[in-house]
């Protein structure tokens, strides 16, 4: 495999040129950390983002940061957490689970893939933080959209465009995020013992409550074992996270309690604790076992979730556990990774989207490993790749199309 490794914007223009000229399709990739996600590339040659690096601009008072695409997030969250700052999305880091390494996300893929983490509901994920983009199009042209402002309406904004497109339009060179003010205080309330349907009624109380809830996940007892070195081994934990100033986290924490009194145990995890406690759900820990088990990442309405994976174990040996308010299943298969059976239940139980994260490479190169999309969105779909990339060069049939 020929590999392209530009160190500036001007080389990876260069590398595009040349496979659109050549008519030869390239795979674009940052550390890696989450190529075991979509269908293999067939190509022989790579455009390697990895050495274009480095923070352009940093601008804490006006929470505003820019940066290479091969940036390690790992590092620009040092930066931030150096001033108080972070990416309020809090990116999954999908390392682990994929059987690599912590940390090698870069922050180009995180727009790529449009991560999110627990605040999700809340906050949303990296499209909606995205300020601006520099790339290069499959065509060979290098184009920028958005800028360095929060308010910027320039026009159609193509940087959302780019959010979850998984290098099938276009490589990005450099991106432009709003950061925000980092939490003074983080706390989470701890619901011990509820069932999964009991669990979705005290997080949907909790959500719609004046708490301000930051976000709500449920781990069963075959889960929440996994987390904290099994400090919450035992009953199943519900999780409600509160951030903010101290007296204030306090005041809501005491209010959530007195809410949800009577429905279960409550415990309290504070501080570094409490911000382990929602990385590794973040990041999916409980599953990062080292395994090819099949792991499927569904997401669909909140009060339908527990709903589905009581069919889905009807049918299947699965294991699960609930975040973005049980809006995010993380599903564990014990075997086959039952593609049919998670989508015809998804479907059942109110529709939404199921990803195959993690598969045997056998399995990869068969399943759909994306959501299918209506006839109408393929279409569109189909476009908007030919509009950015007419030859087909870039990522081609990574997202199955």
């Amino acid at each position: 495999m020929t590999s392209f490794t530009p160190t500036t914007p001007e080389e990876a223009l260069e590398a595009v040129r040349w496979a659109a000229a050549e008519e030869t399709p390239v795979e674009i990739v940052g550390h890696g950390s989450k190529r075991a996600i979509g269908h293999l590339a067939p190509t022989e040659h790579e455009i390697n983002l990895s050495k274009l690096t480095g923070v352009t601009l940093y601008e804490p008072e006006e929470l505003v940061l820019s940066a290479r695409a091969g940036t390690p997030v790992q590092e620009i969250e040092a930066l931030l957490v150096s001033h108080n700052q972070e990416l309020q999305f809090e990116p999954i880091d999908y390392g682990p689970l994929l059987g690599g390494p912590e940390g090698r996300g870069t922050i180009g893929g995180v727009l790529a893939s449009n991560l999110a983490g627990p605040r999700r509901l809340k906050v949303g994920a990296a499209r909606d933080h995205i300020l601006g983009i520099h790339a290069v199009s499959g065509r060979g042209e290098a184009f920028k959209s958005g800028g360095r402002v929060v308010k910027n309406v320039t026009g159609y904004d193509l940087s959302k465009a780019m959010a979850g497109s998984w290098g099938t339009l276009a490589v990005l060179t450099d991106v432009t995020f709003k950061v925000m003010p980092r939490p003074e205080t983080e706390t989470t309330l701890v619901l011990r013992g509820l069932t999964e349907e009991q669990a979705a009624e005290a997080m949907s109380i909790a959500m719609g409550s004046s708490g301000e809830v930051a976000s709500a996940a449920h781990l069963p007892e075959s889960v929440t074992g996994r987390v904290l070195d099994g400090a919450l081994r035992g009953r199943g934990s519900t999780l409600l996270r509160l951030e903010g100033f101290g007296p204030s986290a306090d005041y809501r924490f005491e209010r959530l309690a007195a809410l949800l009194d009577g429905k279960a145990v409550q415990e309290r995890v504070d501080g570094d604790q409490s911000r382990a406690l929602w990385r590794e759900i973040r990041d999916c820990r409980p599953y990062a076992d080292g395994s090819q088990r099949p792991i499927w990442r569904v997401s669909m309405p909140p009060s339908k979730g527990h709903r589905m994976v009581m069919a889905l174990r009807m049918e299947a040996a699965v294991d699960a556990f609930y975040d973005w308010q049980g809006g995010l299943i993380w599903l564990r298969m014990e075997g086959d990774p039952e593609v049919e059976a998670v989508r015809r239940l998804v479907a059942q139980y109110g529709g939404g989207h199921a990803t195959l994260v993690r598969a045997h490479p056998s399995v990869r190169a068969s399943a759909q490993i994306f959501q299918p999309q209506s006839p109408a969105l393929t279409a569109l779909s189909v476009r908007l790749k030919d509009q950015f990339d007419p030859k087909g060069i870039l990522n081609p049939g990574r997202m199955g199309f």
